[in-house]
């Protein structure tokens, strides 16, 4: 199956498993009147392994070491990219920012592989201004790591571009929510 099959089908999942209407929240705040549910994607079997290969895909050509952000989003993407890095042999780490440092055990905000020095690529469900990824891409560079590349599934197109632009943080997304026809 060639790359266009996998963003296909990824898209074609999206738009019949994810993609909700009514009046809803977002993590900036804002209220839409639509909501696109990343996690009946990125927890769902076939899901998962598509947004894992489309996004190592990707990422092939970038000399990345480990690929996160911020939990929860982050999680099942960046451990699904990581999965398939050794499916393909190419072996890529994978972290987690927490919201907060946790208070007990290792008292860790950043969870799994990261360390100064590597080049990262930090990774979303759904943005819409970035304010999440931003708190990953901080939390990174605190680390030492240096970002190089910012990933979604899906740009709501809210001024997420801009502002990593605005930062010169490269920015892709798989899809845009003109592409969900929204």
């Amino acid at each position: 199956m060639g790359k266009e099959d996998y963003r296909n089908r990824l898209l074609l999942m999206i738009k019949k498993k994810a993609v909700l209407f009514g009046e809803k929240k977002l993590a900036s705040g804002r209220i839409s009147r639509y909501y696109i549910d990343g996690k009946q994607i990125t927890f769902d079997p076939e899901g998962l392994y598509l947004v894992g290969k489309v996004i190592f895909d990707m990422l092939k050509g970038e000399e990345i070491d480990a690929v996160g952000g911020l939990a929860l989003g982050a999680v099942p993407i960046a451990s699904a990219v990581a999965a398939v890095s050794y499916l393909e042999g190419r072996p890529v780490k994978a972290f987690t920012v927490r919201a907060e440092t946790k208070d007990h055990g290792t008292e860790k905000r950043v969870e799994g592989y990261l360390q100064k020095g590597w080049r990262v690529a930090i990774v979303d469900d759904v943005i819409t201004t970035g304010g999440s990824s931003f708190k990953a891409i901080e939390a990174a560079e605190r680390q030492g790591a240096s970002v190089k590349k910012v990933i979604a599934i899906v740009d709501r197109l809210e001024g997420a571009k801009e502002a990593f632009a605005a930062k010169n943080y490269l920015f892709e997304a798989v899809f845009t929510k003109k592409d969900l026809g929204i």
